[in-house]
């Protein structure tokens, strides 16, 4: 084999498992149980488009293309940061609250405890 011919089959084996990190990551990012899962698949989406921009300097030859992914690498980095500032701020379940099924007694000690929380029109802790 000459090395023209290992770098071709590089390359494509490499497309090929690349392929296949995206799909299962896509898959990660629809179906991810919770906000976290979603952001670090989507972290992981940068890394695997990184990983096809050097498949294609590679190929091609281009070096305008390594800029390219150091670009992405660094913008994927800040939007990360970005996303987990998010999560820290409004917590891993984006915000929600659990709803909890309450019979009659209990429902009014749950209204209690949210009116003693209340001081001032903002809630003890609150910002």
């Amino acid at each position: 084999m000459t090395p023209e011919q290992i770098v071709s089959f590089a390359t494509i084996l490499a497309s090929v498992v690349l392929s296949a990190a995206f799909l299962l990551t896509v898959y990660r990012v629809v179906i991810g149980p919770t906000l976290p899962d979603r952001i670090v698949a989507l972290d992981m989406l940068v890394g695997i488009a990184i990983g096809f921009i050097a498949v294609i300097a590679i190929r091609t030859g281009f070096t305008l293309y390594v800029d390219i992914a150091i670009a992405l690498g660094l913008v994927g980095f800040l939007a990360t940061v970005a996303f987990a500032r998010f999560v820290l701020a409004r917590g891993a379940d984006g915000g929600r609250k659990s709803k909890a099924v309450l019979d009659g007694e209990r429902a009014r000690e749950s209204e209690k405890k949210s009116q003693n929380q209340m001081v001032g029109g903002k809630r003890k802790g609150g910002k």
